[in-house]
């Protein structure tokens, strides 16, 4: 078959690579008909998150046909739809069970304090070949598959596997109440539903940071009041246009690569920064220094472990309230896919771009340098646009 895989920093190839086969009885094997290109996996292709093995088939997010299934997935059988979490659990740990799907004890072959396990990352989070293919093995099947109704399309369920739970994962982090100020770092396409989600939950208001055109037009034609941080001090905006006070919850769903690296440092000097946790954290600053005092602060942008640098003295003389973590996607799937069946939302408001499989290199490039224009990417294979 056919796959995206990571062969080293800046080096991405479409391999033909075996196909997948069932390992343990709780997997299955799903023929994938719609993939995306997460921020995420730019993260691994510019070498911001350190530990990708060569050799990996890359992303994290599908939905797709399950062809296959181990003995023990007694919830499943051959032709469903469904919809795969990009983070993977077990479904019988004390952390599944109370929703913590993102700290399961069992995912992680790594052992139980590796952390979150998920699809196409690196060697510390499994790793598992990731679905940016034309079929793919799932683990915990009877657990993680989430079944889609027939009126549910693939364009509208490739991004409840991943960014639509994010965003709205963001906005409960937030604490986002009815009538709350909120602001959201990033418009990318985990910011895009984590304005969607803060409207949902009650938000009065909701102002967005950005400095991409496109994408400032897509989040104020959900409701946002835009800021261009490459023309006005974003934190000094959020202050006038809240008389002062700044707003009640701030969302970071940029991460990493809020400041991208100064174009006169060498690789290596970029690297020294990240390896000695000095990496760029330009929006958790601007989150800080603009939040309202007790207001809260939800981090869902990544960071590496390499990443620790924090302005913690500002935040605590604010009396802020700082919730992060990687999305829990499986405990909120099931109301979400409902929430779209209802036609309540429509996730494909933030997927501008579809490329076949085939050309899923040069859409990653495209991707990479924030094009406007280019929001969300859903990658196609040939064999499922033809029916073969």
């Amino acid at each position: 078959m056919k796959a995206v895989v990571y062969h080293d920093v800046g080096d991405i190839r479409l391999d033909e690579v075996p196909d997948p086969v069932i390992k343990q009885p709780t997997d299955a094997i799903v023929e994938v008909t719609a993939s995306a290109i997460c921020g995420t996996d730019l993260h691994f292709v510019r070498g911001t998150f350190p530990g990708m093995k060569p050799g990996t088939v890359l992303g994290h997010e599908a939905v797709g046909i399950v062809v296959e299934t181990g003995k023990e997935v007694r919830n499943l059988r051959r032709g469903d739809r469904v919809v795969v979490p990009s983070t993977v659990g077990c479904g019988c740990c004390s952390y599944c069970r109370d929703g913590y799907f993102a700290q399961c004890d069992n995912a992680n072959p790594n052992g139980s304090l590796a952390g979150t396990t998920f699809f196409g990352g690196p060697e510390a989070s499994g790793p598992l070949d990731g679905l940016q293919s034309e079929y793919a093995r799932i683990p915990f099947a009877n657990v993680g598959l989430v079944k889609l109704p027939d009126e549910i399309t693939d364009e509208q369920a490739i991004p409840l596997s991943d960014i639509f739970p994010t965003g709205y994962f963001g906005a409960k982090l937030a604490e986002v109440r009815p009538g709350d100020t909120v602001a959201v770092f990033g418009c990318g396409p985990v910011g895009q539903f984590a304005i969607m989600s803060a409207f949902h939950l009650g938000a009065g208001r909701v102002l967005a940071i950005d400095h991409i055109g496109s994408r400032l037009e897509t989040a104020q034609s959900m409701g946002a009041e835009t800021i261009n941080f490459d023309e006005e001090n974003p934190v000094e905006t959020l202050r006038e246009l809240t008389g002062g006070i700044g707003p009640d919850r701030v969302i970071d769903a940029v991460g990493i690569d809020a400041e991208r690296p100064n174009a006169s440092k060498t690789a290596d000097a970029e690297q020294r920064l990240w390896e000695e946790g000095n990496a760029p954290t330009q929006a958790l600053k601007w989150a800080v220094n603009s939040l309202a005092k007790a207001g809260t602060l939800s981090i869902i942008g990544v960071y590496p472990p390499t990443c620790q640098t924090f302005p913690i003295g500002a935040a605590m003389n604010k009396n802020l309230t700082v919730n992060m973590g990687n999305c829990n996607h499986r405990r909120y799937l099931p109301d979400l896919v409902r929430l779209v069946a209802s036609g309540a939302v429509d996730p494909t408001r933030v997927l501008t771009k579809q490329q076949e499989l085939v050309s899923a290199i040069e859409a990653y490039e495209a991707f990479d340098k924030r094009e406007e224009g280019w929001l969300k990417v859903e990658l196609k294979p040939v064999a499922a646009q033809v029916g073969v």
